[in-house]
């Protein structure tokens, strides 16, 4: 490839001729329509009106805030102040708009104070279209003397509160600074507020209203369909390896993020499967800070990186193309699955949604649950969670059906009648009786469905068990010792307690252990068992009684042989990779390659992550249509009028004398 040329200095900005919506989307950003309900956002919060934006990871919250932005800003209506928990996300953010030619930046920690002081002058100028800061900073007395002076002089356009779920005690990620935040409506009443979030419940969406005073917005509810996304949900058997083949089978060389419950778990895989040849790291809020930073920068900058992390890592992630999420261990509700899951195919492409489960995650959340410290109510809604999450894991039909049905929504097959989806009121973690029977194609049930028995009898046998370990002595035990008098296996502790002399003893040998553990962790998701203290016992709950007396049947899925995948066929390696589901041709992908070397270069002169300057999307389709002239590059989505200015002569240079046939 000829040798990169990059601008010596960043040349000043186009003039900014659009004040609409519309044209900003297109001069600014480089596309020519909204996506879903992004214009009906966008248009009432130009307007001055407060809403509240419920939309999928990926489906273009950004612009939602970034857009009626630039529009207040070109009507001289100052700037907007967008509230965002996590640094990374404001480094991210910035400087993709810096990309774009407009004026933001951010407040935090990582800012030497002759910086901050400088910021804060463009600040108090007007100078800034948007500003990010961490609620913490937004509440103090110094931030809040700025947004007062900004205020009294009609600069202040409005806040953007990002990932507003975190409001909610109620929510999977609850933090306590953003409860201040409700002295934004006190303190600055007519300033346009809109808050945002990927995922919330009724519970949540709720509480986010009530605790921002946002009774009056207008509340927008996109679809949480991620149609690219496909969802499976595996029974644990060494659950390492089956990482490692879903990883080298299906996603070699390819991004992604697998997550586990504890730090010490999230170690030793990311060391294991590093020993494996996969370019993986860890994460965890153990680390060493500059450990944790460099490691993300790689995720973020590098391909082919796996991220292997709690749930510290994630939110406010956009890279575009992590081709999967994998967990190890089941999360703790559907909000959180739906939420982590969502950082996979944020570019719109085909992504894998992986979960490994098993007895021992069934036991270890309802422990968990048990043994907190919350209140009654708090742990009864948990619970709650937990139960639509293990309905989900546990369905023999479409995991899609159920996963929407759980935010109150229906499945609506891709032929249906399109519009508005059906957002009926139906019950957390049910599928409506509608979309019961619907299939959406990209799941493992869907492509491979589950057979289902009469597993009555065998339910009976495990409740009847636990049932004599209490008459015999009032003791409770866990599912290994469980299995093991079932299956009639004679340990050191079935002799010391003389659990061979029981009635159970030895009834269910006409199942192996396996079989048994999934027929626990299926009586457990069903609540017909619960595990309670530190170690787990297994003790009756309410509705075995039911099933031990015959007045209720148990139908459990049986586990279908999975045929392996063939392996993916190789894809150029990782710098060079085609993206999937963008099909090009050998000279395109030629061209593709030699943009895609391009664009590294520009992100490392520039400090930032490549996607910054391009997405993979934009570069595919570059390569297959190989404009000739600046208007015709203007026309491929994703190239606004700054990047055209700074970028368009190098990449028409490149695509003219990059691979492929002669012009």
């Amino acid at each position: 490839m000829a040798a990169v040329l990059l601008p010596a200095a960043a040349p000043a900005p186009p003039a900014a001729t659009a004040t609409d919506p519309e044209g900003v989307l297109r001069e600014v950003f480089g596309y020519a329509a909204f996506r879903g309900q992004q214009q009906a956002v966008v248009e009432h919060v130009c307007a001055g009106g407060d809403a509240l934006v419920l939309m999928p990871t990926g489906g273009g919250k950004s612009l939602c805030y970034q857009v009626p932005a630039i529009v207040r800003h070109r009507r001289g209506l100052g700037v907007t102040v967008v509230v965002s928990p996590l640094i990374a996300l404001m480094h991210d953010q910035v400087g993709a708009l810096d990309e774009l030619g407009v004026p933001a930046a951010f407040l935090n920690s990582t800012l030497e104070g002759d910086e901050a002081r400088r910021i804060e002058r463009e600040l108090l100028a007007g100078r800034l279209v948007l500003l990010y800061a961490a609620p913490e900073r937004i509440l103090t007395p110094r931030f809040q003397a700025m947004l007062d002076s900004l205020h009294e002089r009609a600069l202040l356009a409005g806040f953007a509160i990002d990932e507003a779920h975190c409001v909610s005690q109620w929510g999977h990620d609850f933090r306590e600074e953003y409860l201040g935040l409700s002295a934004l409506h006190e303190r600055y009443a007519g300033v346009p507020r809109l808050a945002l979030t990927a995922t919330a419940d009724a519970h949540t969406r709720a509480d986010i209203v009530e605790r921002l005073q946002l009774e009056e917005a207008r509340r927008f509810v996109a679809s949480f369909d991620r149609p690219n996304i496909r969802y499976r949900i595996v029974e644990k058997d060494d659950p390492r390896r089956q990482l490692l083949a879903f990883v080298r089978e299906e996603h070699e060389g390819e991004a992604g993020i697998v997550y586990c419950q504890s730090r010490r778990k999230v170690e030793e895989t990311a060391g294991w499967l590093a020993q494996q040849g996969v370019n993986a790291l860890p994460y965890h809020a153990g680390l060493d800070a500059e450990v944790r930073r460099a490691n993300q920068d790689r995720f973020l900058r590098e391909d082919g990186v796996v991220m292997v992390a709690t749930i510290a890592f994630g939110m406010g992630i956009d890279k575009p193309d992590v081709r999967f999420v994998a967990h190890l261990d089941l999360p703790k509700n559907i909000e959180g699955y739906y939420q982590e899951t969502g950082r996979a195919g944020r570019d719109g492409l085909p992504a894998d949604a992986w979960m490994t489960y098993g007895l021992a995650d069934v036991v270890n959340q309802r422990r968990m649950i048990d043994d907190s410290e919350a209140g009654e109510d708090f742990k009864r809604l948990q619970r709650t969670k937990l139960d639509a999450l293990l309905a989900l894991a546990e369905a023999a039909d479409c995991r899609r059906v159920r996963l929407l049905g759980y935010f109150g929504e229906a499945y609506r097959e891709p032929d249906a009648d399109p519009g508005s989806p059906d957002r009926g009121e139906t019950p957390r973690g049910v599928a409506s009786e509608a979309s019961l029977g619907f299939h959406c194609g990209n799941c493992d049930n869907c492509l491979n469905p589950p057979d289902t028995i009469d597993a009555t009898e065998s339910a009976r046998k495990a409740l009847s068990c636990v049932y004599r370990f209490w008459q015999a002595g009032g003791q409770r035990y866990g599912a290994v010792h469980l299995i093991d008098v079932l299956r009639g296996k004679a340990t050191d502790k079935s002799r010391q307690h003389g659990h061979e002399e029981l009635s159970t003893w030895g009834i269910g040998a006409d199942l192996a252990e396996a079989e048994w553990r999934a027929v626990l962790r299926q009586l457990l998701a069903a609540g017909h068992l619960r595990a309670e203290g530190e170690y787990g016992v297994l003790v009756l709950a309410d509705s075995a009684r039911a099933v031990l007396r015959g007045e209720q049947r148990v139908t459990l899925r049986r586990p279908v042989e999975r045929v392996p995948r063939a392996r993916k066929p190789a894809r150029g390696g990782r710098g060079g990779a085609l993206p999937a589901g963008l099909p090009l041709d050998a000279a395109a992908g030629g061209r593709f390659a030699a943009l895609k070397a391009w664009r590294a270069e520009v992100a490392r002169a520039h400090n930032l992550p490549a996607y910054v300057v391009f997405h993979d999307a934009t570069l595919a389709e570059m390569a297959r249509q190989r404009p000739t002239s600046l208007d015709a590059l203007a026309g491929i989505g994703g190239v606004g009028a700054k990047k055209l200015e700074r970028y368009g002569a190098e990449l028409l240079r490149l695509l003219r004398e990059g691979p492929g046939e002669p012009m």
